[in-house]
């Protein structure tokens, strides 16, 4: 049964806030919530901000990327660019990203490329990490020395489509999702697609291009362990109604290290009781307890996509626009970046962070992105997110307008910390014609460096992988 309050007790269970302007332009955002949920114990210790974040974002001279005063970017790779490792261009579309710790002080990134069928530059076919030579996604990996120089750029996977999202293991390889559901001879694809890939971004070969069929074939977005259980929580942003299930995956062998995936494991979904759609639900602090997990009859989809299978008459529950999801101390938190009632959701919202706790088997929801803002930002919702070293959420954008990357202190305040400045060129422009209003690039992967030193994010389109240093703790 559901229950109203934070089971913290250390905030309302209800609060909003406001976004003042930030910079030249004036940012809304209702955000409300029991913030102190969306918080490990370390993140909760460490020293947080005050209540306007890193102060007005600066105009970047270079149009690129506006930053707070005191802050740095370094632009690491863009597509077009030569990799380093001579196997052809940086390919389009950087999406989810993560970070691991190399010896002597180096970083290896491991980027996403949500290459569809037409992608403008394809993730290059590489012998022995290619899954489907018609695929054009896939990801790369950077290596940075310790003084963050890119030492080495290379594929690490290929062949693969619509690597969107998909998140870190605790033995440090990448989980990279796609986010399809085509099959063999469906955009001239030669196999299956919609599966979890592991990468090694240390040593790609290690992984290969193996696809974890186990953990399910659907719209895969991100996904997140549970570092005691070694559970995988996985998201599923399904375009069409029936909308996207929340999954786990029990592993055979679970926290067995690189390649354990590989041996197989149950496929479960989320049932909610009495909750058929979770955008029916609006106040935060509601939490229900007795979560369910139904075995998924058909992980693979061999026939019919998950969320159209047969859960028995007490069905399943559904979400719109499941996207970003990590693991903060004993609990997985997951984002609905919106809902809208016109395209057959039960409720409308800009976005919601909700926290489920295995041990209670409890569901929270901790978070509602407004719209009663002072200036709306068309389709403005939230998508990537990650914890911040030194206490804070950090959300990327995903709309209209300037894109940005917001930061979120404990104490509830929201603020810009990045504004991206390239702004797409449109096909009528670029042929000649009268120029459009601008569009820019949304922000994705967000994560930061093993030593909380240095935020990397990158830009869509035109991609761009950034890192930021600063005063991250002052």
């Amino acid at each position: 049964m559901p229950e109203a309050g934070s089971d913290t007790g250390l905030l309302p269970s209800t609060r909003r806030q406001l976004l003042a302007c930030s910079g030249a332009l004036g940012i809304g955002i209702t955000f409300s919530g029991a913030l102190s949920e969306l918080f490990t114990p370390a993140a909760a210790a460490a020293q947080h901000l005050g209540h306007h974040g890193y102060g007005p974002l600066v105009p970047d001279p270079d149009g690129l990327l506006d930053l707070p005063k005191g802050f740095r970017y370094r632009v690491l790779s863009r597509e077009g660019d030569p990799l380093r490792s001579g196997e052809g261009p940086v390919p389009s579309h950087p999406d989810g990203m993560a970070a691991f710790a190399g010896g002597q002080g180096r970083v290896h990134l491991v980027r996403n490329h949500e290459n569809r069928a037409d992608g403008r530059i394809p993730v290059p076919v590489v012998k022995g990490l290619t899954y489907d030579p018609e695929g054009k996604g896939g990801c790369t990996s950077l290596t940075l020395d310790s003084r963050g120089q890119v030492r080495s750029e290379r594929v690490a996977i290929a062949g693969t489509a619509v690597n969107c999202a998909g998140g870190p293991t605790p033995w440090d390889t990448w989980l990279t999702c796609e986010e399809t559901e085509d099959k063999a001879g469906t955009n001239g694809y030669t196999k299956d697609h919609g599966f979890i890939f592991e990468v090694d971004g240390a040593d790609p070969r290690r992984t290969g291009a193996v696809p974890l069929t186990a953990m399910g074939r659907f719209q895969h977005e991100a996904v997140a362990v549970d570092p005691k259980r070694g559970v995988v929580y996985e998201t599923e942003d399904a375009f069409e109604r029936p909308f996207g299930l929340f999954y786990r995956f029990l592993p055979d062998k679970p926290l067995g290290g690189t390649g354990s995936l590989r041996a197989g494991g149950r496929l479960q979904a989320m049932r909610v009781p009495g909750v058929p759609d979770l955008s029916s639900v609006q106040e935060t602090g509601i939490r229900f307890d007795g979560v369910e997990w139904v075995d998924v009859p058909d992980p693979p989809a061999a026939e019919t996509p998950i969320r159209l299978q047969d859960f028995g008459t007490r069905g399943i529950t559904h979400a719109q626009k499941l996207e970003g999801c990590y693991w903060g101390g004993r609990s997985v938190y997951f984002v609905s970046s919106f809902a809208r009632s016109a395209e057959g959701s039960a409720g409308d919202h800009y976005g919601q962070i909700w926290r489920y706790d295995p041990d209670r088997r409890r569901l929270t929801l901790v978070i509602v992105f407004g719209p009663d803002t002072d200036v709306q930002l068309p389709g403005e919702s939230p998508d990537n997110i990650c914890l911040a070293p030194g206490g804070g959420l950090m959300v990327c954008e995903d709309g209209g307008g300037a894109q940005h990357v917001y930061g979120v202190t404990r104490h509830g305040e929201v603020y810009a910390l990045a504004r991206n400045r390239q702004a797409i060129t449109s096909a009528a422009t670029a042929a000649g014609g009268t120029p459009e209003e601008p569009e820019w690039g949304e922000f994705a992967g967000v994560t930061f460096s093993p030593d909380g030193r240095t935020m990397y994010a990158n830009c869509y389109s035109p991609g761009t992988t950034f890192a930021v240093t600063g005063p991250w703790r002052q």
